[in-house]
């Protein structure tokens, strides 16, 4: 179920949509040389061929043993071929990893469910057909037709068919029990077995980029031969079953059932699929899919490695001693801190591991949110004056945050896209950011808040003393604790007192989506990369949904048309005017057109306070573990490490 309107979540179209005329084919064609191929050509190193065979040996056992088909028989007629970022591998082995927590859907995701319709690049720079062969749009973008490969099977061996989208489509998303809001209001239309048509009630120029992304999951995570059984409309008893589960209705029983991390019986299109689930235990894994339908350049059924085990542990010190004690083949989240790379530097010969390079796909490592929708009026009112933002912003002093917290990584930035990035506006990034406590000052007396107590605290409109928390989560980050209690030192030191308060992500989630907090930290991970990633997620430049922790209030208002939340400021108002012009348009000059307008306003509003530009990462890997790039793009919008093709990496000695 959603929590809130995907209203916007997409990326910029790029020369896919041909304008004017009737349908127009696209089926973007790959290079044999390129990573992802739809022809089998020859792999680079000409290693692996022949002798191991052209499927897993525990698959081939069972093809022998007659409890499963041969393996052309489970695969398509035109599989992807994938190919190897170094060599063709071997069959085996497991894929040892970690998630934080049972909860940690977020890794498991980028692991096992990064297959879509559509796909990005390894270099985030085209799209390109994956579940899909190939697919039509028409020039107003309000009809989307894609064909499907024919012969690809769910895991558990049945057809996956036009069927399973339209039920998706029809059954699910436009089910207001179970999703109030849809991503996206249209009608699936099942052309044949193979060809669905998804007509949209009003244009959105983003919505093959949605396939794309985490949401393209929504279109092909419902086996309807499976899942049928527990919507009430296809199966009355639902109700019952529900109660029998110790649930309270028929729709969470569904949303149950359509969960890949706990839920074993439900059939995947992904590379493996949870035997053990993440569901409280310390450990859960995933085996391979028998039906997996990629190949390699020998024509040999991925993946090569026979199952992934998660590890669950909370505390990501335990994760770094588990890392250096070689625990873990490959990984690039939770414990890859700047603060933990000494620990992890010193212990590469003990662990048998090495570093490959993380690109960041984030804006900036400390974004200062204030609620400019606060329930306190006072608050609210404080919060909304720029002039007061701007002189919290020049009583930072960044570079001593940078220094102190982040190992000296990074550099003072506000919130702007990254200098790669075709929008990069150098006086965005460093507007606001020189530490000089005067100028502060002089800031905060504008905004009206010159009169002091005895103990030189700023008062506010209604007399008191100007005091708000500064609420964090370090177990995401914690370089937060350290920045949060610098910051607090700074506003202090220009008569501003702020309690530093950290807390449990879920708990922090839970407050901000209920609009519970004075300020927040997060980081800009989403919307700066490049002007795809911003036209995809701008919500940290106005208020587009709950990823708009500065103005939740207004989101929502945006997100329901109007229907709740609450009026913003003409300003923002005009944003999404514009973003709404973004989605009504298939013209990607035009998209950047519009994407820069509503910079251009962020700019001046200046409504989020960034600190610094967030440097490159890193992850490691095991000399054991290959195919595994140098340097990989780190974004959750392309799934990371899913852009890799996490399918033909193999473990060998």
């Amino acid at each position: 179920m959603a929590s809130l309107h995907e209203k916007g979540r997409g990326v910029s179209r790029k020369d896919l949509l041909k304008a004017g005329g009737a349908l127009a084919l696209v089926a973007v064609g790959v290079p044999g040389c390129d990573l992802l191929s739809t022809d089998p050509g020859s792999d680079r190193s000409g290693a692996g061929r022949g002798a191991r065979g052209m499927e897993a040996p525990d698959l081939a056992k069972k093809v022998k043993d007659g409890t499963l088909p041969a393996v052309k028989k489970r695969l398509p007629e035109k599989p992807v071929v994938v190919q190897p970022v170094d060599r063709t591998g071997q069959y085996g082995g497991e894929w040892h990893t970690v998630l934080q927590g049972s909860a940690d859907s977020s890794w498991a995701n980028r692991i096992l469910c990064y297959d879509y319709l559509l796909r990005w690049d390894a270099e985030w720079k085209q799209m390109l057909p994956n579940l899909a062969e190939r697919f039509e749009a028409n020039a107003e973008g309000t009809e989307y037709t894609f064909v499907l490969r024919a012969g690809i099977k769910w895991s558990n061996g049945e057809p996956f068919t036009a069927d399973d989208i339209v039920f998706a489509q029809n059954d699910v998303l436009n089910n207001t029990d179970l999703w109030p809001v849809a991503p996206w209001p249209a009608q699936a239309e099942k052309i044949d077995d193979l060809t669905v048509r998804i007509t949209l009630a009003e244009p959105d120029g983003l919505f093959l980029q949605r396939q794309c992304t985490a949401l393209g999951r929504y279109l092909i995570a419902h086996p309807q031969h499976y899942v049928k059984q527990f919507h009430v409309d296809h199966h009355p008893e639902a109700a019952a079953m529900a109660e029998a589960d110790g649930l309270e209705d028929w729709m969470a029983l569904y949303t149950a059932k359509v969960d890949p991390l706990l839920n074993v019986d439900l059939p995947v299109l992904s590379a493996w699929k949870f035997s053990r689930p993440a569901d409280g235990g310390t450990r859960a894994v995933a085996e391979r899919n028998p039906y997996y339908w990629k190949v390699d350049t020998d024509g040999r059924q991925l993946p090569y490695i026979d199952r992934v085990v998660f590890e669950v542990i909370s505390d990501v010190q335990v994760m770094v001693t588990k890392a250096v004690a070689g625990d873990f083949d490959m990984h690039c989240r939770h414990f890859n801190t700047l603060t933990n790379k000494p620990v992890l530097a010193r212990g590469r010969a003990r662990g048998d591991y090495d570093f490959f390079d993380l690109r960041s796909g984030s804006m900036n490592h400390t974004l200062i949110q204030l609620n400019l929708t606060h329930k306190n009026p006072m608050l609210r009112k404080i919060f909304q004056n720029k002039a007061f933002r701007i002189g919290l912003s020049h009583a930072i002093n960044r570079q001593e945050i940078i220094d102190t917290a982040f190992q000296k990584q990074g550099e003072p930035w506000q919130t702007a896209p990254r200098p790669e990035s075709e929008l990069f506006d150098e006086e965005m990034a460093k507007q606001y950011i020189d530490y000089d406590v005067d100028l502060a000052e002089q800031h905060l007396d504008e905004a009206g808040y010159a009169d002091r107590d005895a103990n030189g605290r700023r008062l506010g409109p209604d007399g008191k003393p100007i005091t708000f928390s500064l609420e964090f989560s370090g177990e995401l980050r914690p370089e937060w604790a350290d920045t949060a209690q610098l910051l607090a030192t700074y506003w202090k030191a220009v008569g501003i007192t702020v309690t530093a308060q950290s807390r449990n992500r879920a708990l922090w989630t839970e407050r901000v989506e209920a609009n519970e907090h004075d300020a927040v930290i997060w980081q800009g991970d989403q919307g700066a990369f490049n002007a795809r990633a911003t036209i995809l997620e701008p919500f940290y430049f106005f208020p587009q949904n709950t990823g708009s922790r500065y103005a939740i209030r207004w989101a929502e208002w945006y997100a329901t048309g109007g229907e709740l939340g609450e009026e913003p400021p003409e300003p923002n108002k005009r944003q999404m005017e514009l973003y709404d012009q973004i989605l009504a348009t298939t013209d990607q000059d035009q998209q950047v057109a519009l994407i820069k307008e509503i910079l251009a306003i962020a700019k001046e509003a200046f409504q989020v306070i960034g600190v610094g530009l967030e440097a490159s990462g890193y992850g490691i890997v095991k000399s054991t573990f290959h195919n595994v790039p140098a340097e990989m793009i780190d974004t959750y919008t392309i799934q990371t490490p899913g852009q890799t093709h996490a399918e033909q990496y193999f473990i060998q000695a």
